[in-house]
């Protein structure tokens, strides 16, 4: 199983951007998949989670400015992005707990895409 990222880029303060992040191979099931981001010096954190294909959570941080969604067809997992902030700057990477069979979900990650908000 890989996860492919991709959308991350330069944009200005008030800008938007939409990253997108396709899982692929031996897939039975997609259970959960999100965005994490890390900036400099920072950890790793969650910004938006999205289970099967109602529940979703944010980070308080994104609230009103970030959109997760997915298309379970395409077992992609999208983030709408907009009135980005300079503090949005980091690292974005994409995560999914996928079973390859009828067993337990592994966790997968994908390889980071920059964001990066100019001021």
């Amino acid at each position: 199983v890989q996860l492919q990222a991709s959308g991350g880029g330069l944009v200005q303060a008030g800008g938007f951007l939409r990253l997108s992040c396709a899982a692929s191979g031996s897939i039975f099931r997609v259970n959960f998949m999100g965005w994490y981001r890390q900036a400099p010096g920072e950890q790793r954190a969650l910004v938006a989670g999205i289970y099967n294909d109602v529940n979703t959570n944010y980070a308080d941080s994104v609230k009103g400015r970030f959109t997760i969604s997915r298309d379970n067809a395409k077992n992609t997992v999208y983030l709408q992005m907009n009135s980005l902030e300079p503090e949005d700057t980091a690292v974005y990477y994409c995560d999914a707990h996928i079973s390859t069979s009828n067993r337990p979900a592994l966790n997968y990650w994908g390889q980071g895409t920059l964001v990066t908000v100019s001021s």
